[in-house]
């Protein structure tokens, strides 16, 4: 079995499925935008920043088996420093991140068409908003598609995080991803339409595909792997205020709404750090509650790790996640986490032991878990390193296996 798999930017679950594939001599090629050697000179030329964001463009496989084109994606990373930011604007401009999907995904059809006979792969593989043209190619060559679904469908998203327009209206602004365009949202569903099978990290995310109006492939859960764990770690939970973290967006999908006003409630009790951008400037509710904590906009990967080390619990209370990374990452770092049942929560964390559960979009059950720690402090350390147990059996080599395991099953 040959698969021709394609991502426009690669991450850690795409590197999983990479090495495995290829280790099974399955892999016919992979497609993307840039892949890096980290051994070329004129790397040296680079921007730092730039620099290493070319590095993480790395692939754990023989340059021979990656296929790469990176002038679109080169451009969405200059043009803003360039002050071009037209060029970058949500689904129309040209070196938009909705371009360097749909233009890998023409590129990648344009490579089908010419894999006849002996060269034909027997599945394509790609992901959401990055698969219409490739599929469409694939399906009048009698090749599968494998379709990457990486978080919550779209038409359960807009039910869901519509109704914190009414819950929480004056955080509205923050929930950016429904300003999606009709035809944007037509592509998805048609690329679901094409598909043979679909994959998910999360059964949170195989739930909303209930909301589909049409008829389903098989859909296999494979939830992400954890980063590798933490050595050592000091736990100082009860030696003053309760340290809360949290990581990610500043969205109201990400819950943050509820979080301000836990926090709120519990006062002096809890000392809350926030790291993460603001997707939007004029949200008058969310810069005031950010002035009145520890309020971090950005940080290096590794200064993300040594931050949850030194707080006591990460808090996720995210209403529409497909996965959820900062929770496996927290983990991993022996930081028990408290996150919602809509998120990969229920399918890595077991409640009260290695983390905790609370149903999305309650403030009331955010504060009480909260309050539960801090009627027991001593819980925090065997919660996390309970999360480290949990953690150091999951790795991205046992996603990857998993993974390509249920792609032969359902091809």
């Amino acid at each position: 079995m040959k698969i021709v798999l394609s991502h426009p930017t690669g991450n850690e679950f795409v590197r999983g499925l990479i090495k495995e594939l290829s280790a099974q001599g399955m892999l016919a090629e992979f497609d993307t935008t840039v892949a890096a050697n980290p051994s070329s000179p004129w790397l040296k030329l680079l921007p730092g920043n730039l620099r290493q964001e070319w590095l993480r463009r790395t692939y754990p496989v023989p340059q021979s088996q990656v296929n790469s084109y990176p002038f679109r994606e080169i451009s969405r990373m200059l043009m803003p420093r360039l002050g071009l930011k037209s060029a970058v604007k949500q689904e129309t401009g040209w070196a938009s991140v909705d371009a360097v999907y749909r233009g890998l995904d023409g590129i990648v059809a344009k490579r089908l068409r010419g894999m006849v006979n002996g060269n034909k792969p027997d599945a394509v593989y790609a992901y959401e908003d990055g698969a219409l043209q490739s599929f469409g190619r694939a399906k009048k060559q009698g090749i599968n598609c494998l379709y990457d679904l990486p978080i919550g469908y779209w038409r359960a998203a807009r039910e869901m995080l519509g109704a914190e327009r009414e819950r929480w209206p004056d955080w509205a602004a923050t929930l950016t991803g429904l300003r999606d365009s009709e035809a944007k949202l037509a592509r998805k569903d048609e690329e679901i339409k094409l598909a043979d099978a679909i994959f998910v990290a999360s059964s949170f995310t195989k739930n909303t595909l209930s909301y589909y109006p049409g008829a389903l492939p098989p859909v296999s859960v494979v939830p992400y792997a954890f980063p590798p764990v933490v050595g050592q770690r000091e736990y100082k939970a009860g030696k003053g205020p309760l340290k809360l973290l949290f990581v990610g967006g500043l969205s109201q999908r990400k819950g943050i709404a509820d979080m301000f006003a836990a926090v709120e409630r519990l006062g002096s009790k809890v000392q809350l750090t926030v790291v993460g951008s603001k997707l939007v400037d004029n949200c008058a509710v969310l810069n005031e509650a950010l002035a009145k904590h520890r309020y971090i906009p950005s940080l290096p990967h590794a200064g993300v790790l040594k931050l949850m080390r030194e707080h006591d619990v990460l808090l996720f209370p995210s209403l529409f996640e497909g996965f959820g990374l900062v929770i496996t990452e927290a983990m991993a770092q022996g930081t028990p986490v408290i996150t919602t049942d809509r998120t990969a929560g229920p399918d890595v964390i077991t409640h009260g032991e290695d983390g905790w559960l609370i149903p999305a979009g309650s403030t009331e059950k955010l504060i009480q878990a909260i309050e539960d720690i801090l009627a027991r402090p001593a819980i925090v350390e065997q919660a996390g390193r309970a999360a480290m147990n949990t953690a150091a059996k999951r790795t991205w080599d046992t996603y990857g296996a998993e993974l390509v395991a249920a792609i032969i099953r359902n091809n």
